[in-house]
């Protein structure tokens, strides 16, 4: 490398900084912001690099929520994971269809990488067409990575379906794009308080 293109990028690297410092909120809100651009063809494959309809930013937040607790609008299909006092992450998600939404407070009681997907026996019964059983991988509807709600029924989980995130198309669980979920599952811990609201 030549020092001319040396000193061109640390010219470049420290104007990145300085504007970076100037404007934080900016830096935040870029940060947060992951680009379908950037995303490499084996990223695309497994289900990332598919830019959500919804970015994932961070956003004022009120309310009497302690950092560390997840807050689902189902009607503003958000997810917001509070990060400080007056400040979470919110990310589009996907919700229960008509007759399948529902409120209340649950723990995150367990987290799975690829998870597998046994459909409940109420679903099966809707759809007996349904695999009894799938294993992890890239065509299983949990997508990379659920997060269990208690001893409930309900996930939070990934999609490949990206186009899915905003609508109202589960049955119950809140789904994500699969590059929002890993981000999520890596925040969060279990034990996390989870509260669903209407």
């Amino acid at each position: 490398m030549n020092s001319r293109i040396a000193a061109g990028l640390m010219m470049s690297a420290t104007l990145g900084c300085s504007i970076a410092t100037a404007n934080c909120t900016v830096a935040k809100a870029q940060f947060f912001r992951d680009s379908d651009r950037n995303a490499n063809p084996f990223q695309r494959l497994f289900g990332f690099g598919s830019s959500s309809p919804i970015p994932r930013t961070l956003v004022n937040f009120s309310g009497p929520y302690r950092p560390g607790t997840v807050v689902i609008s189902t009607s503003g299909r958000r997810l917001y994971l509070v990060t400080a006092s007056g400040q979470a992450l919110s990310y589009g998600i996907g919700v229960g269809r008509i007759g399948f939404t529902w409120a209340g407070t649950h723990t995150v009681s367990m987290k799975r990488e690829w998870p597998d997907w046994t459909p409940p026996s109420q679903m099966l019964h809707r759809r007996p067409d349904l695999p009894r059983h799938m294993v992890g991988g890239i065509e299983n509807p949990l997508g990379a990575r659920a997060i269990y709600l208690g001893s409930s029924l309900y996930r939070i989980h990934g999609s490949n379906e990206p186009e899915t995130i905003g609508q109202a198309v589960s049955s119950g669980c809140f789904r994500m794009t699969n590059e929002d979920v890993v981000d999520l599952y890596d925040r969060v811990r279990v034990g996390a308080k989870v509260v669903v609201l209407r």
